[in-house]
């Protein structure tokens, strides 16, 4: 249905005629006649006068397809950075309408989690501003410091509350209830990288043999985990040997250059670690769009080094491949990467 024929069924349910139409968006009568007979369409700067007009969102003046509209919550969600009350209540009820109804449950699934997502990382930014101006005032008192912990992820003291047995529990019984052919080997990694975190590296090792019988597994993966493990385990030395040699058995494989670098940046070997993102980065000169992951953990060594006009550089180059190679121009995602060089340069 087009616009037109939107408008007036509007106008119609709401008892208004084309003149009381007219007077409330201080437009002509003829210019909504037009509107209404398809001869014009209505400004684009009208749009929220007329939803206004009708108690509708703009959304619902148009006849968007299910698929439409979930793609404008996609889209929106990367565009914004926090949503009014009223747009994010919209949304959620048009998603669990859509729970029963939609043909694809995993996406709506999917889609609410991303929702519910974007409005914690929107508070959890104001609740962090606060906190730390609170906590800068009054270091000496502890009720905004756990509000910290939770909004950034800082350690806490307690090991009660720092380990990851609830998120591990969880991905044991994903990989239990996978009846998939072949099953993923995306869970495992969840469930070692949180097995590790917590130094439980024997069932860390029992999950990777069973990793390692996937046929779907990513076999450079293997020696990059017993590196890790051993790394837990307090063997350095062995740790060390076993990633140099992926490195060399795995050198066709550009991914092992980025799991080289995280793995020496886990470890503090920060020129190593620079190294090899750089490479992986280089190596992905083929691949465009790149991803900037390896130049934020770079920029990221640089800011703990105190080095801040090369952290400040660092985000630079990632500000140019968003907008060169991704094409971004006015996403939040832009305006936080200036903010951060900003940040930086001010250091």
């Amino acid at each position: 249905m087009d616009i037109g024929n939107k408008i007036r069924q509007m106008r119609y349910k709401m008892s208004l005629t084309q003149e009381q139409l007219a007077e409330k968006l201080s437009v002509s009568a003829q210019a909504v006649s037009k509107w209404e007979n398809g001869v014009a369409m209505p400004d684009i700067t009208l749009l929220p006068l007329l939803s206004e007009a009708f108690g509708v969102s703009i959304d619902d003046m148009f006849d968007l397809t299910v698929d439409q509209k979930l793609r404008r919550i996609e889209n929106r969600m990367l565009m914004e950075e926090e949503f009014e009350s009223d747009v994010f209540r919209s949304y959620r009820d048009y998603l669990l309408e859509q729970l029963d109804k939609h043909d694809d449950r995993h996406r709506i699934l999917s889609l609410l989690a991303q929702l519910y997502h974007h409005r914690m990382e929107a508070d959890s930014q104001k609740a962090s501003k606060y906190a730390r101006e609170a906590i800068m005032m009054s270091p000496e008192k502890k009720e905004c410091q756990w509000i910290l912990q939770k909004s950034e992820g800082s350690q806490p003291w307690d090991w009660n509350v720092s380990n990851h047995t609830g998120v591990i529990e969880f991905y044991k019984e994903v990989i239990q209830k996978d009846n998939g052919m072949p099953k993923t080997p995306l869970p495992y990694y969840y469930l070692i990288d949180n097995l590790l975190a917590d130094h439980r590296t024997k069932e860390a090792r029992e999950y990777l043999e069973r990793f390692k019988a996937l046929p779907s597994h990513n076999p450079c993966m293997v020696p990059v985990y017993e590196a890790e493990i051993a790394l837990k385990e307090y063997d350095e030395k062995k740790a060390d040997e076993i990633m140099e040699k992926a490195i060399e058995d795995f050198k066709d494989e550009s991914d092992i250059l980025f799991e080289a670098a995280q793995y020496y940046a886990k470890k503090a070997d920060y020129d190593k670690a620079i190294k090899y993102y750089e490479e992986y980065f280089i190596a992905a000169e083929d691949k465009k769009p790149r991803f900037t992951d390896p130049l934020e953990g770079i920029s990221m060594i640089y800011e703990i080094r105190g080095e801040y006009r090369k952290a400040a550089d660092t985000q630079k180059r990632i500000l140019a491949v968003l907008k060169e190679e991704w094409g971004i121009k006015e996403e939040s995602v832009i305006f936080e990467t200036q903010n951060k060089i900003n940040d930086l340069m001010g250091k």
